[in-house]
């Protein structure tokens, strides 16, 4: 029997110093066994390169590569604990989206994230005031957040979304105003780019004393990222975006100390889980920098959506693992808000299922797991650290790229943007065509017998309306797209192709 005393645990804990009887094993004694095993070759041949060329070693220690005085903090801008665990609405039709969003709020989600498109094939079919509130019906906006994600539509549905608030001024509205990736997305723009940007900070700032706690802008650098792009050029562009809506809003009359509050920062979370929870945390440091630089302090606030383009049409039960690490890095990174699609994305519209556990693969994170119990998990550890350090400082060399090009519009027309993003893009095709880099389920270890997975079709048209005019007066603007991508569509009509 064990005796129920905390004083006997105490006891027990004391006498188990598990290490207590091993010796420190000193860097040359790691150096000695390395060569051994390499059969006398350095251990710097198995140092290799990231796609943003920056060094991944196969030690780290307090010296030379990381100061002990140099941290980076992760703390959530709502304070440590837990996330939002936010959920995707795309089904086209309005009352079938508000029928998902109870449904997922009843069993565990936080937080919306609506996705507009009239059309209805991208997203639910919302065109004016009328739809927005047929698909928030009974949601307690003042309880759940509500983010949009509407491109070029994104003033009008940020009206809509004002309407359905009703003023109301507790209201979590995150309006997710980003023109600049619907730009990049596109390559095009109905009118002058610069002048949707001053069109939705004009109307983030006729809002600001309505909503209070809501945020307008989300500068987000996912767009690279799905187009194949490296970490470091996903911070930069990401970064660009902030400064470009931060000054947007203060020529809006939005005074510079109040302006960073009103910005989200958003990044992808991918598979690669160190490399997500690295990213997140080097956003955190280059937007104080950027703070700084501007006069001006906000936390950080930051939203992760999981890749699209680590995705895969075959046996695409393995995008339920490439989801959940990807929710790791972002959780562990300190992510505000995390959405996670269902794993059935690239097929087609989700099922309950599907939808179901995309949910639980956070609540599983967070309750059963408990990261949402530590502060920062990756903290202190030198890899993570020194990794953290490198990305900041090469995203910030990029960003300053950016700057001297005149800004993000302005890079993304001269092809700076998309030039980074072609060479990065093309070293993982090759990676991928080696054999180098390896895809679970796809490249590597296919199931021959994999069972199908249900996914929901429908006719968009059935729901679909008349988009409104987004065009301003004024010329187009044009960009080199930067087009989605995901890194087993070379493999998916090859069934031979892999292992």
């Amino acid at each position: 029997m064990v005796d129920a005393n905390p004083d006997s645990w105490t006891c027990l804990l004391d006498v188990m110093p598990l290490a207590a009887d091993f010796p420190i094993p000193s860097h040359e004694a790691w150096v000695a066994l390395v060569e051994k095993t390499l059969k006398g070759a350095s251990p710097d041949t198995l140092t290799r390169s990231g796609y943003d060329g920056l060094p991944v070693e196969p030690l780290y220690t307090a010296s030379p590569h990381q100061p002990d005085s140099v941290r980076f903090s992760v703390t959530r801008s709502q304070g440590e604990g837990r996330w939002d665990v936010r959920t995707v609405l795309d089904t086209a039709d309005p009352a079938r989206a508000n029928a998902d969003a109870l449904q997922d709020l009843e069993n565990g989600a936080n937080s919306l994230l609506l996705r507009v498109d009239p059309t209805g094939r991208d997203g639910v079919a919302v065109a004016s005031a009328e739809d927005m509130a047929r698909v928030l019906t009974g949601v307690e906006i003042e309880l759940a957040p509500v983010a949009l994600d509407a491109g070029f539509l994104g003033v009008q549905a940020a009206q809509w979304l004002h309407a359905a608030a009703k003023s109301a001024p507790r209201a979590q509205l995150a309006l997710h105003l980003d023109p600049l990736s619907a730009f990049a997305r596109a390559g095009a723009s109905p009118g002058p780019i610069e002048a949707h940007l001053a069109q939705a900070a004009t109307l983030a700032a006729e809002l600001r004393d309505t909503y209070p706690d809501a945020t307008a802008f989300l500068a987000s650098g996912a767009v690279t990222h799905e187009a194949g792009g490296a970490e470091a050029q996903e911070l930069a562009v990401m970064l660009a975006a902030a400064a470009a809506y931060l000054r947007a809003l203060n020529e809006a009359g939005v005074p510079l100390a109040e302006v960073p509050k009103l910005i989200t920062l958003g990044l992808a979370a991918d598979g690669e889980y160190f490399i997500t929870l690295a990213k997140l945390r080097a956003a955190r440091g280059l937007w104080s920098r950027l703070c700084a630089a501007l006069g001006a302090t906000a936390p950080a606030r930051v939203e992760a959506r999981s890749s699209r383009r680590m995705l895969s049409r075959l046996d695409p039960w393995v995008n339920l693992l490439r989801l959940t690490a990807a929710g790791f890095g972002a959780a562990v990174g300190g992510a505000d808000a995390i959405v996670l699609e269902p794993f059935t994305q690239p097929l087609g519209h989700p099922t309950p299922f599907a939808r179901r556990q995309a949910r639980n693969a956070q609540l599983v994170l967070m309750e059963e797991s408990g990261l949402a119990r530590v502060a920062d998990p990756a903290g202190g550890a030198w890899f993570l650290e020194t990794q953290t350090d490198q990305l900041a400082r090469a995203a910030w060399a990029l960003f300053q790229q950016i700057e001297a090009a005149g800004g993000l519009a302005q890079a993304l027309r001269s092809s700076l943007i998309s030039g980074w993003v072609e060479t990065a893009r093309t070293a993982m095709i090759a990676d991928l065509a080696s054999g180098a880099r390896q895809l679970i389920g796809v490249t590597v270890f296919r199931n021959p017998d994999e069972a199908p997975v249900a996914v929901e079709t429908y006719d968009p048209a059935d729901v679909a309306k008349p988009a409104p005019q987004i065009g301003l007066a004024g010329g187009d603007s044009a960009c080199p797209p930067l087009s989605p991508w995901r890194a087993a569509e070379a493999f998916e009509g090859a069934p031979g192709a892999a292992a």
